[in-house]
């Protein structure tokens, strides 16, 4: 049976290739490794979706991390129903060519209800007395309790957040080994999120980013030699590099102060009235969508936009379409950032007013990304007792914020989304197979490459 592992290897690019990553070498000498040319915007979930359905935001829908319901009148992010990427996935192509395929999909985006037959993704629990208890969602739905039972659980702490690090794609590619012993499938994603997290704290200059290099080539390494031992054949691939961050782009503070957004106060602090607001950006790392309620307001917007420092570009009708990115779901404009700089989903004036999930991770209420959740407030003067009475008190009970993030944007010193000028910041393919070789490859052809692999 011809099985093909894919591993995910976020934020790996060229330019990190070489002395400290052995095990990526060899997969390279038995094999090739080629550009792959990124999807825009260069963001998880659309090059996740663009790598599975082959086709570009216009078409599979996900226009970024999250964006705005229009009929609801709510953003949301992270959402995990696969129902939401539109068109033909790479397993649904497959089932149609390859007798008895299944596929097993270990935390991949959009996992949730993928006609697979075996994922597994994080999946917390949130009682009605507030409390938010780390946990996984599998089909079967008994599948992830067997791999913690073998493994321990799965350590959601480490996944994201300050405490994020290799523990959680340690645990992610020890189950992925687990799943394929147990389960054979024909193909096997895997997402390993690793390099993303110190490539953004610490910014992709910083000496100390080769010991993640190192260390997630031995963990990926590890995996490669245990599924290639029996059989297999391998595929890594990354969505996207990590430039330098040098500075940040509030775009809800310039919408708001020219009196587009409009807010309400509760408990003291502000939310963001989407659907009263004339105008406002959901921003997503280097890109933002501006979602514009009246028609007559548009060309203003863009007017302003275009002229605030940190902005490069701003794309209406014409530029989306020239990007990929004339989907529904869009904004009626997207702001990309200049290089370096990256966009705040900041909407308030006052810190004071900041909401309170401001200063907590929570990657579902905050209507943006939020890339400074990697990182403990400095001014805590004793963070580790902070936070180890805020854990005492949620384990009596008793009603509390995690309120431990900064809002300190100039933390962040490393960022991703736009198209890059340079090579060496794009994204990588790595293949066991030399006999597919080749130099360049858009993202959109890792579907075929996948079922080339398989047939």
């Amino acid at each position: 049976m011809k099985r093909l592992v894919v591993i995910d290897i976020v934020g790996l690019n060229p330019s990190l290739l070489g002395e400290h990553t052995p095990h990526l070498n060899r997969l390279i000498a038995d094999g090739f490794v080629a550009n792959l040319e990124p999807v825009f915007p260069g963001v998880t979930c659309t090059a996740q979706a663009s790598m599975l359905t082959g086709s570009l935001p216009r078409e599979h829908g996900i226009v970024a991390n999250g964006w705005y319901f229009r009929d609801l009148a709510e953003v949301w992010f992270w959402r995990q129903s696969n129902h939401l990427v539109h068109g033909e996935k790479v397993w649904d192509a497959a089932k149609m060519s390859i007798r008895d395929f299944n596929c097993a999909q270990l935390f991949w985006w959009y996992n949730m209800y993928a006609d697979v037959g075996y994922s597994v993704t994080p999946r917390p629990i949130y009682p009605a007395d507030g409390r938010k208890i780390p946990a996984l969602y599998s089909n079967p739905a008994d599948l992830h309790r067997r791999i913690e039972a073998e493994l321990g659980p799965f350590p959601m702490f480490n996944f994201w957040g300050p405490a994020a690090d290799l523990r959680s794609s340690s645990w992610i590619a020890n189950a992925a080994k687990w799943t394929f012993d147990h389960h054979p499938c024909k193909l096997q994603l895997v997402y390993l999120p690793h390099l993303d997290y110190n490539l953004q704290r610490l910014g992709p200059a910083d000496p100390r980013i080769w010991e993640d290099v190192r260390a997630i080539d031995a963990v990926a390494g590890d995996l490669i030699d245990h599924v290639r031992a029996q059989g297999a054949d391998v595929m890594v691939v990354s969505e996207y590099g990590i430039e330098p961050a040098t500075g940040c782009v509030h775009i809800n503070r310039v919408l708001r102060e020219q009196g587009y957004i409009a807010v309400r106060e509760t408990l003291g602090y502000e939310l963001l009235d989407f659907g009263a607001s004339r105008a406002f950006a959901v921003a997503d790392h280097q890109i933002a969508h501006v979602y514009v309620r009246n028609a007559s307001d548009r060309p203003a917007v863009e007017r302003l936009l275009s002229t605030v420092p940190g902005i490069e570009r701003v794309l209406a009708e014409k530029g989306k379409a020239e990007m990929g990115l004339d989907h529904p779901r869009s904004g009626e404009l997207v702001a990309i950032a200049e290089p370096g700089h990256w966009f705040s989903y900041y909407y308030w004036l006052d810190d004071a007013k900041s909401p309170d999930f401001a200063r907590t991770v929570d990657i579902h209420r905050k209507p943006g990304y939020d890339p400074v959740e990697l990182f403990v407030d400095p001014d805590i003067r004793w963070p580790k007792l902070k936070i180890g009475f805020r854990l005492l008190q949620k384990q009596l009970g008793f009603r509390m914020l995690m309120d431990v993030i900064p809002l300190k944007p100039d933390l962040v010193k490393g960022t991703h989304g736009r198209c890059h000028q340079s090579a060496d910041l794009n994204p990588v393919l790595i293949s066991s197979r030399r006999d597919f070789a080749v130099d360049q490859l858009p993202i959109t052809g890792i579907k075929q490459l996948i079922l080339n692999n398989l047939n």
